[in-house]
């Protein structure tokens, strides 16, 4: 039985720490593949100031499995003091697509 998949989305503000984070994930089978956006436009408010900047998003696939243990090394490894961590659940892929995902991570 497959575990279901999840996709998790954050940023980095340059794109060589996201690459290495990248690199770590998938190292650890934390993430089973982590794209690399280069260049996207964050506006956010962040101690009651608006901010705007440049950042890189990470689309990192993983499963249930993997969830909790990423979201620990996130707290611990990320260098925001508030890294963007959302967990969206895969409602429908590709059956191999799901199939691999799941076996890269074991």
């Amino acid at each position: 039985m497959e575990t279901a998949c999840y996709l998790v989305l954050t940023t980095f503000d340059n794109v060589d720490a996201a690459q290495r984070f990248a690199q770590q994930l998938v190292e650890k089978k934390l993430a089973a593949c982590v794209n690399i956006l280069p260049q996207v436009r964050s506006i956010y408010r962040w101690q009651d100031n608006i901010e705007s900047s440049s950042e890189v998003q990470l689309q990192i696939k993983t499963n249930l499995r993997c969830l909790h243990s990423l979201q620990c090394y996130f707290k611990q490894h990320h260098p925001y003091d508030c890294p963007e961590f959302i967990a969206l659940p895969i409602e429908q892929g590709a059956s191999d697509y799901l199939k691999w995902l799941n076996d890269s991570l074991q």
